[in-house]
C-alpha cells in the first residue's frame, strides 16, 4: 500500500481515494504543488468485492482498518466528518483494478478445451454480469456517493496488462465497469487515445519502470491535467 500524501497548506482542491493506481495521481499534484487530501487507501483487490458499509446522514465505514483510518485521516484534513459533508470533488480509483477483475485462472471455466472462449463471450450480457458481481463493492461505493449527490472522477487505470491477466477480459471488463460507473453519475477520465499504441498497451513513456502494472507520474501529470480542465 502507497501511503498517502496529502498536501494541506491551502485548501485541498479534491479528495483522493483508491488503490495504488491513485498514487501517480497523488504524486502528480505534489509535485505541481496542487494541494489535496487523501491519497491510495489499500490495493486494487481490496476494493472489488464488499468493502465498507454505508449509515445514516451519509456516514460510511471501511471494513478493514488501515483503510478506516486513512480514511478518516483525509476527512479531516477537509475538517469533514462523512462524505456527505465533502466540500470538494472526489477523485477515486475503487473498482478499476481491471489486471485484478481479469486473472485468468478465474475465466478458466468459460473457456474451452482448446483454451478459447464462446464466440462473444467478453461482449455477452453473461460476461457483464460476471463482471459487474465481481466489482459489487465498488459499485456499492458509487450508489452512495451518487445518493449523496457529490461529484465523482474515475480515472480508468493503466492499459497495462501482466502475465496473470487475460487481455481480452481486462478491456472488456474495463467497458463494462466504466458504462457501470457511468450509470451511477461518475465522470470516467479516458485517456486511452493519448497513452496507449497500436495494439492498445500502455507506451513505455507512461509505464512505472521495473512494474507490470502501474502508470508513472507523466501518466499522473495526463490525469491531473484532464482533472484540472474539468474544473478542480
Amino acid at each position: 500500500m502507497t501511503t498517502p500524501s496529502s498536501t494541506t497548506t491551502t485548501r485541498a482542491r479534491f479528495l483522493l481515494l483508491g488503490d495504488s493506481h491513485a498514487g501517480c495521481v497523488g504524486r502528480a499534484a505534489r509535485d505541481a504543488g496542487l494541494p489535496f487530501a487523501g491519497g491510495p487507501v489499500g490495493s486494487g483487490r481490496d476494493f472489488l468485492g464488499p468493502f465498507c458499509d454505508t449509515g445514516a446522514a451519509g456516514g460510511l465505514t471501511f471494513h478493514a482498518a488501515d483503510t478506516e483510518r486513512l480514511y478518516r485521516a483525509a476527512l479531516d484534513t477537509l475538517e469533514v466528518t462523512t462524505l456527505a459533508g465533502l466540500p470538494v470533488p472526489l477523485v477515486c480509483t475503487f473498482g478499476l483494478s481491471a489486471h485484478t477483475v481479469a486473472t485468468r485462472q478465474n475465466w478458466d471455466v468459460h473457456r474451452d478445451r482448446h483454451g478459447a472462449f464462446p464466440p462473444g463471450f467478453p461482449s455477452s450480457r453473461l460476461f457483464a454480469r460476471l463482471v459487474t458481481a465481481t466489482v459489487r463493492g465498488a459499485l456499492t461505493f458509487y450508489d452512495h456517493t451518487a445518493a449523496l449527490g457529490l461529484r465523482v472522477l474515475a480515472p480508468l487505470p493503466p492499459q497495462r496488462v501482466p502475465a496473470m491477466a487475460d487481455p481480452a477480459v481486462f478491456f472488456a471488463a474495463q467497458d463494462v465497469i466504466a458504462a457501470e460507473l457511468t450509470r451511477r453519475g461518475v465522470e470516467t477520465v479516458d485517456l486511452r487515445h493519448r497513452v496507449t499504441d497500436e495494439t492498445g498497451h500502455q507506451r513505455p513513456a507512461f509505464c512505472e519502470r521495473d512494474d507490470t502494472i502501474h502508470g508513472n507520474t507523466a501518466f499522473g501529470r495526463l490525469i491531473l491535467a484532464e482533472l484540472l480542465d474539468r474544473g478542480l
